[in-house]
């Protein structure tokens, strides 16, 4: 006997809960050759396209999810998690906004809201890390204190210029000794922030066991405590993060001070003799 729609989708429901995704595609759309107007059908479609990370056609599903019922909180919770998937952040807001005037206190959207701000504002640090890193390759390239030659110049000009010069090393030295500290903190902030992430999916009213690291030791801690650590940690890390940044403005603009000083001093030639 042929399978109802119902059927199917119990048996996708089953191939999703062994993470089988691939065959829960195949349940789930041949219940919607059935019932192509049940939202649930397109909805669980979508979650399998994202255990598969094919976001895009789960956002499609998704869409039409909510086609077929705007009221179904659910069809948002899938559209934006693939919109926040493809870095689709404006587009996500709306999405959990939207999701939010059909259920304004729903617990899911409004914690999917919060991992929203954090990883656009983790993307943000790695598209400024990117352009100060390019920043650097440019300064680089503009400017070699070794290409400037002492000959010919007065040898009072010719110390000052080497003492210029061994400034503009250590200054790059540590310039690029913060630029590797900031590489450093921004990887812990996304650290505690994937694990602050999958945390906050734990139920809360489960008993579970949670090993806080301390050193080199782990000890046995709450979710709340370790909620807590994370927050402390993340927020700790976007100060450090904040002071760097500063410092390294600074010390872009003393070594591109030094580099005027060595061009203009370099240009210095003894006069000839009247």
């Amino acid at each position: 006997a042929s399978q109802s729609a119902d059927e199917l989708k119990d048996l996708g429901n089953k191939a999703f809960g062994e993470k089988d995704y691939d065959k829960a595609i195949e349940l789930y759309s041949k219940a919607i050759e059935l019932n192509p107007k049940n939202h649930v059908f397109f909805s669980n479609r979508s979650a399998s396209y994202g255990g598969k990370l094919e976001w895009k056609l789960a956002a499609d599903d998704a869409k039409e999810c909510i086609r077929l019922d705007p009221s179904f909180v659910k069809g948002y919770y899938r559209l934006a998690t693939a919109q926040i998937e493809m870095e689709e952040w404006d587009s996500a807001t709306a999405t959990i906004k939207q999701g939010l005037n059909v259920d304004n206190h729903n617990p899911q959207l409004m914690k999917q809201l919060q991992q929203l701000k954090k990883k656009k504002n983790s993307s943000k640090r790695q598209q400024q890390q990117q352009q100060q890193q390019q920043q650097q390759q440019q300064q680089q390239q503009q400017y070699k204190p070794s290409q400037v030659s002492t000959r010919g110049m007065d040898a009072s000009v010719s110390r000052e210029l080497q003492d210029l010069q061994q400034q503009y090393v250590q200054t790059r030295r540590e310039y690029q000794t913060v630029q590797a500290n900031i590489l450093h903190a921004q990887k812990e902030i996304r650290s505690n922030q994937i694990t602050q992430s999958e945390l906050d999916k734990l139920d809360g009213s489960m008993e579970s066991k949670i090993y806080r690291g301390i050193g080199k030791m782990f000890v046995l801690s709450n979710q709340e405590e370790v909620k807590e650590h994370l927050t402390s940690a993340i927020e700790t890390g976007e100060k450090r993060e904040k002071d760097l940044t500063q410092k390294m403005d600074y010390l872009e603009r003393r070594l591109k001070s030094q580099e005027q000083n060595m061009e203009e001093l370099a240009k210095t030639r003894p006069s000839a003799s009247e």
